[in-house]
C-alpha cells in the first residue's frame, strides 16, 4: 500500500506543472527547456521503478538462499528431517502458504507506477512534426552556414556550451526525413555519413543494406547513374537477394546501355545544355545567396567613405527632459536605411520580467496570407510569439514610453509589444514589416494607417548566427541583450521604403528572445510631418 502511495504523489508531482500542453516544440527554445525538466522527472521515475525491482528480485534472493540451505540438509535424511514435529508442521506451512505468498511476489508488476507516469506524460510530448521539424532546422543550418555532413554529425559548433554528436543512427533518421520530402539532396549527404560511420567501425543498429537502398535510389534521383550502380552492386554484395536492388540494377543497366548510344550523337549539344544550365543556377534565388552569405558574416562592406557618416553618441530623444540629464547610447548601424542601435536601452530585470509574461502565452508564430488575409503558419517562420499590453504590467508600460521617448512617435495607435522565441534554427525569412500597395487591406482592420516603424529589442544573445539582415542593401546586424535597433519602413511622404525588407537568420547556437513594437502612420502626422517627394 505504501507503495503505491510513493507512486501516485510521483505521478502528480509529474502532472502537476502542466496545465496545458503545447505544440510545435520545435519552434521554440523556451518551451522546449519544459522538455528537458519532464525527461529528468522521467528519469527519476525510472530509477524508483528499478530500485522496486531490485528490492524485489532482493527478497526473492534471500527467500531462495534460504530455501537452498534448508533442502540441502533435508534430503540428505529426509525421515530424520521430518521426525522433528517443528520441521514437520513448517513443511506444510511453506508448502500451502509460503511458496503461493513467494508466486504473487513473482507476479507482481512493479512497473504499473512508471507506465503511469508515462502515460500521464506522453501527451505533452513532442510529435512526428516536431522531430521532423527539428530534423529539417539541421538541414537548414547546414545549408545557410555552410557546414558538411561531418562537422554537424561531430557538433564541431562554434560557441557550444555542451557538445554533442550524431549516431550513425541519428543520420539515417535525417536521411529518411529528408527523402520523405523528395529532398534527394540531402538525403544522399546523409546517408552518406551514416554510412561513413558504419565503415569507421561504430557499432549501431543501423543496417547498411537500408542505408545503401535508400542512397542509391538518392543519387539515382539527382542523374548520377553511375554512382547509383555502384553502390547498389555494393548493397548485393551484402544481400545478393535483395529484390529491390536487383529489379534496380537491371533497369540502370538498361538505361546506361540507351545513353551510351544517345551520347554518341548529342556531345555537343549536351555541352551546350549544361553551360546553360550553369548560368541558370547562377542567377537562381539571387535574395536566398545574398541571405545566407550575409547570415555568415560574409556580407557587403561598406566603403571607408560611407563608414565615416556612421558615428556613436549621447541620445537625449530631442531634448526629451527624462533623458536630457541621462542621455542613452547610440550608435549608427547603416546608413541607408538609417539603422540605429540604443545600447543598455532594457535591463536584465525587466527581461526576465517581459519573458515570464509572455512565456505562458507563447504561439506559434503566423504570417498574414497576401490574399485573404488570413494569420497562417508557415514554413520560413520558425518562431512563437506573444503579445503584451501596457496596462497588464508597469513594466511593459515603462518600455512604451521609453520607445516613444526615444523615437518621438506616438505610440498609442501603434500594435502591442510583441514577444518572440526562436525555435530549433529558427529563423523568418525576407520579408517587409510594412504593407505594399498590393496588400491594401494589410492593417485594415487596425485603422491606424500602415507600419510607419519598427523598434526591436535584443533580449539575448546568440552565440552563433540569429543576425537580422538586409539584403538589399547588404547590413548585418547581430544579437546583443540589452540593446535595440530602430528604422522607419515608410518615408515621410509614406511610400514604402524597400531597402528595408530584411529577415532573421537561422539560430546556429544558443536561444534567441526578441521583442518589438510596430510603430503606425495614426497619430505621427505632426511628429514627423509628410514630405512632397514619394523617396523623401
Amino acid at each position: 500500500m505504501a507503495f503505491n502511495k510513493i507512486w501516485y504523489t510521483i505521478a502528480l508531482g509529474l502532472l502537476l506543472p502542466f496545465s496545458y500542453a503545447h505544440t510545435d516544440f520545435f519552434t521554440s527554445i523556451g518551451h522546449m527547456t519544459d522538455l528537458i525538466n519532464t525527461e529528468k522527472d522521467l528519469v527519476v521515475s525510472l530509477k524508483d521503478y528499478i530500485k522496486a525491482e531490485e528490492s524485489k528480485l532482493e527478497q526473492i534472493k534471500k527467500w531462495a538462499e534460504k530455501l537452498d540451505q534448508l533442502t540441502d540438509t533435508a534430503t540428505k535424511d529426509p525421515e530424520g528431517f521430518l521426525g522433528h514435529p517443528v520441521n514437520a508442521f513448517k513443511l506444510m506451512k511453506r508448502l500451502n502458504t509460503e511458496w503461493g505468498e513467494l508466486e504473487s511476489l513473482v507476479l507482481k508488476d512493479m512497473s504499473d507506477g512508471f507506465i503511469s507516469n508515462m502515460t500521464i506524460q506522453r501527451q505533452f510530448f513532442p510529435n512526428d512534426e516536431d522531430q521532423t521539424g527539428a530534423a529539417k532546422a539541421l538541414l537548414r543550418l547546414q545549408d545557410t552556414y555552410n557546414l558538411d555532413t561531418d562537422t554537424l554529425s561531430r557538433g564541431n559548433l562554434p560557441g557550444v556550451k555542451h557538445k554533442s554528436f550524431l549516431t550513425a543512427e541519428d543520420c539515417f533518421e535525417l536521411g529518411k526525413i529528408a527523402y520523405t520530402e523528395a529532398d534527394y539532396y540531402h538525403t544522399e549527404l546523409w546517408m552518406e555519413q551514416a554510412l561513413k560511420q558504419l565503415d569507421e567501425g561504430e557499432v549501431s543498429s543501423a543496417d547498411k543494406v537500408y542505408i545503401l537502398d535508400y542512397l542509391s535510389y538518392a543519387v539515382y534521383q539527382q542523374g548520377d547513374l553511375g554512382k547509383a550502380m555502384m553502390l547498389t552492386r555494393r548493397l548485393l554484395e551484402l544481400d545478393p537477394e535483395h529484390q529491390r536492388a536487383n529489379g534496380n540494377m537491371k533497369y540502370f543497366e538498361y538505361i546506361m546501355a540507351k545513353e551510351k548510344e544517345a551520347n554518341k550523337s548529342s556531345t555537343d549539344s549536351e555541352d551546350q545544355m549544361e553551360k546553360e544550365t550553369e548560368v541558370k543556377k547562377k542567377d537562381y534565388l539571387p535574395e536566398r545567396r545574398k541571405y545566407e552569405m550575409l547570415c555568415r558574416g560574409e556580407g557587403l562592406k561598406m566603403t571607408p567613405r560611407r563608414q565615416k557618416r556612421l558615428f556613436c553618441r549621447y541620445y537625449d530623444g530631442n531634448r526629451n527632459p527624462r533623458y536630457i540629464l541621462g542621455p542613452v547610447k547610440q550608435e549608427d548601424e547603416w546608413d541607408k536605411p538609417r539603422i540605429v542601435r540604443f545600447l543598455d536601452i532594457i535591463s536584465d530585470e525587466e527581461i526576465e520580467t517581459v519573458k515570464e509574461l509572455a512565456k505562458p502565452r507563447l504561439r506559434r508564430a503566423t504570417i498574414s496570407n497576401p490574399i485573404t488575409g488570413a494569420l497562417e503558419t508557415a514554413h520560413y517562420r520558425i518562431s512563437k510569439s506573444a503579445w503584451l499590453s501596457g496596462y497588464e504590467s508597469p513594466v511593459v508600460s515603462r518600455i512604451n514610453t521609453r520607445i516613444q521617448d526615444l523615437t518621438g512617435l506616438d505610440v498609442s495607435t501603434a500594435e502591442e509589444l510583441q514577444v518572440a522565441n526562436y525555435g530549433v534554427g529558427g529563423q523568418y525569412e525576407p520579408h517587409f514589416d510594412f504593407g505594399r500597395k498590393d496588400e491594401p487591406d494589410a492593417f485594415k482592420e487596425l485603422g491606424t494607417g500602415n507600419r510607419i516603424a519598427t523598434w526591436l529589442f535584443y533580449m539575448s544573445d546568440v552565440s552563433a548566427g540569429g543576425a537580422t539582415v538586409f539584403p538589399e542593401v547588404g547590413a548585418s546586424v547581430w544579437p546583443k541583450k540589452g540593446t535595440a535597433v530602430f528604422w522607419y519602413n515608410l518615408f515621410p511622404s509614406g511610400e514604402g521604403d524597400y531597402s528595408t525588407r530584411h529577415a532573421a537568420c537561422p539560430v546556429l547556437v544558443g536561444n534567441k528572445w526578441v521583442s518589438n513594437k510596430w510603430l503606425h502612420e495614426r497619430g505621427q502626422e505632426f511628429r514627423r510631418p509628410c514630405t512632397l517627394s514619394e523617396l523623401e
